[in-house]
């Protein structure tokens, strides 16, 4: 069987562990990896890869990881699938979810590749068990609590804040889908922390939540990879259904972004999330043998 030939765009914390994820892939290859400034960086892992500026500059991907900043994620993604490779990412801004679907869509097709969006956890698979809750008790209300833990998404929109030399942004939760953000932040020298704390509020980010700010001089105590989410669907009739789990935030997002890259080159051109995505697609190897083992 020829396997999946994978590019990794962007090497942070997700874009390490999507390329752990690919190798442990029966069925990908990583095809090289796409950085900003296109060398390993001591990154010695990265020795056995081609490393590039521009996803032009590989040669034969089937699909690429997006692992950038959700900020960055349209303008890149927009860059491979011009190019005529097949996209995933992780885009965790909510609200913006449909409007990017719609906006990647007609540049996928255009292409003839396919665009899998926001396919991390939440928004991801937890999207899928909300889907999936719906369905089965469609007069009720789902809560999703997260963490307690890091949230990724939170954390760079904290350290873009001007001022701001490193940070991090753990979600509380404190029921029915309501959270407390608890931004830990080391200031710049000349930085005023009362104007830090009041940008980082005003971040669409945390502007719905309650935010609390705290100065310190050092992170590392209160930085974690761990994070978790409990859904909860209560309906009519009694109907209580609940889905939890504690996980490695950027480990999880890694895994299944290995998993929608296997499933964007099993799509039509066009971009989709992933509750449009079969679940079998998600899974390597022959889809009659899935159905056998699974249903």
């Amino acid at each position: 069987m020829e396997k999946i030939r994978v590019a990794i765009v962007g090497y942070g914390n997700i874009g390490r562990y999507a390329l752990r994820a690919v190798e442990m892939a029966s069925d990908e290859v990583c095809a090289g990896i796409v950085r900003r400034g296109g060398s390993a960086g001591g990154y010695r892992e990265l020795d056995r890869y081609a490393v590039v500026s521009d996803i032009r500059q590989l040669e034969n991907v089937d699909v690429a990881i997006v692992a950038a900043p959700s900020r960055h994620v349209g303008e890149v993604v927009k860059t491979c699938l011009e190019a005529g490779v097949s996209t995933v990412d992780s885009f965790d801004i909510h609200t913006g979810i449909a409007a990017l679907r719609m906006e990647l869509d007609e540049v996928a097709r255009r292409n003839g590749v396919a665009s899998v969006v926001s396919a991390g956890w939440d928004p991801g698979s937890d999207s899928v068990v909300r889907a999936l809750l719906a369905a089965l008790a469609p007069e009720g209300e789902t809560f999703t609590n997260f963490g307690p833990g890091r949230s990724m998404g939170h954390t760079v929109a904290a350290k873009a804040v001007p001022g701001v030399r490193d940070a991090v942004s753990i979600t509380v939760p404190e029921g029915k889908g309501v959270h407390r953000r608890e931004v830990y932040v080391v200031l710049d020298d000349e930085a005023e922390g009362d104007k830090v704390a009041a940008a980082i509020k005003a971040d669409p980010y945390f502007a719905s939540d309650h935010t609390e700010v705290r100065v310190v001089d050092d992170i590392a105590a209160f930085d974690t990879e761990s994070h978790g989410v409990n859904l909860v669907r209560e309906g009519a009739a009694g109907y209580r259904f609940s889905f939890d789990m504690r996980i490695n935030n950027p480990a999880l997002t890694g895994q299944i972004l290995a998993c929608a890259a296997r499933a964007a080159t099993r799509q039509r051109p066009g971009c989709y999330t992933l509750i449009e995505i079969p679940p079998v697609d998600l899974l390597p190897g022959d889809r009659e043998d899935i159905i056998r083992k699974l249903v």
